[in-house]
């Protein structure tokens, strides 16, 4: 695993809470403690543009599936839904009671999830004027902290220690008990597993069964909620650290393969897999950092949006 880190971008931001890549990783979105979300290119160090209409923090955010738009949650108990290209806040949408933690799209962004420390995940139609949820889940009896969504089902991490999956074609709700505060959680590219990330320890469980497959230890998270994720051919298992390191294991065998060091002692908290190509963009405090093994080439170039 030759990663090299490529660049750093500070984004002027407060704390970076989170940072993704959009759906076809040519950009990447940070979230902020100052209540913006901005939009980058990465792989030019290019800032293009800020949204600014949440009262509190920014805590995740998310582009849809034609890079048209943004959605975004935050510490105001808020989810906004953005035009990328006019910044304007197309619909603002307040019904949770505590911080919205995660939001996501569904496949066609047509449909929008977010999962709160209310214990509830609330589901949102777009393309109506209803301003309700057209659903709210509410089986959690903690925290949600994290939430993945495939075709067929609604997957969510809450610190009451369950990881749960709602299949949305039967209906059902399966709950596997991890033991231990769920704190991240992603899917592999393959969609037969996912891993869950806990204090200082990262698992690999089969999705449709629960059954544990693997244990990735040897990083310390902390009081973090550190991010852990896979690689996009599903060789490595990655996480974040309180160290500086980006922790890579092998995942199969379950031992470590590569350290990407930040050359700053604080934690890695937000971490991201570029889709298509062999990328990774992290965070810590006000800057975020990409990672290839080569830098991507032929990217049109973006004008600066002041």
């Amino acid at each position: 695993m030759d990663f090299k880190h490529l660049s750093t971008i500070d984004c002027k931001q407060g704390a970076v809470r989170r940072v993704r890549f959009n759906v076809d990783g040519v950009y990447c979105i940070s979230s902020g403690s100052d209540r913006t979300v901005k939009l980058w290119n990465p792989h030019k160090n290019l800032f293009l543009k800020t949204y600014s209409g949440h009262g509190n923090e920014v805590l995740d955010a998310c582009g849809s599936s034609d890079s048209s738009y943004l959605l975004s949650g935050g510490a105001d108990k808020s989810i906004i839904h953005w035009e990328v290209e006019t910044g304007k806040p197309l619909r603002r949408l307040r019904v949770h009671v505590s911080n919205v933690t995660c939001v996501k799209y569904n496949e066609e962004s047509t449909i929008a999830f977010s999962g709160s420390h209310d214990n509830t995940v609330m589901i949102w139609d777009l393309k109506s004027f209803n301003f309700q949820p057209i659903q709210i889940l509410k089986d959690a009896k903690d925290s949600i902290t994290a939430m993945q969504i495939t075709e067929n089902e609604i997957i969510t991490g809450s610190l009451d220690c369950k990881v749960r999956r709602y299949d949305i074609r039967s209906g059902c709700l399966t709950t596997d008990y991890i033991g231990v505060p769920v704190i991240s959680l992603n899917i592999t590219q393959d969609g037969q597993c996912y891993v869950v990330g806990s204090a200082n320890k990262v698992w690999l469980f089969d999705k449709s069964t629960g059954e544990l497959l693997n244990e990735y230890i040897g990083h310390e998270t902390g009081d973090y909620q550190v991010e852990c994720g896979v690689d996009r051919k599903d060789r490595h298992v990655i996480s974040g650290a309180v160290d500086g390191n980006l922790y890579c294991w092998d995942l199969i065998g379950g031992s470590i393969v590569s350290k990407l060091n930040h050359k700053k002692a604080t934690a890695v908290h937000s971490f991201d897999s570029h889709p298509t190509s062999d990328f990774f963009v992290t965070a810590i405090k006000e800057n975020i950092f990409l990672w290839g093994e080569n830098a991507m080439e032929d990217e049109p170039e973006e004008e600066e949006d002041n």
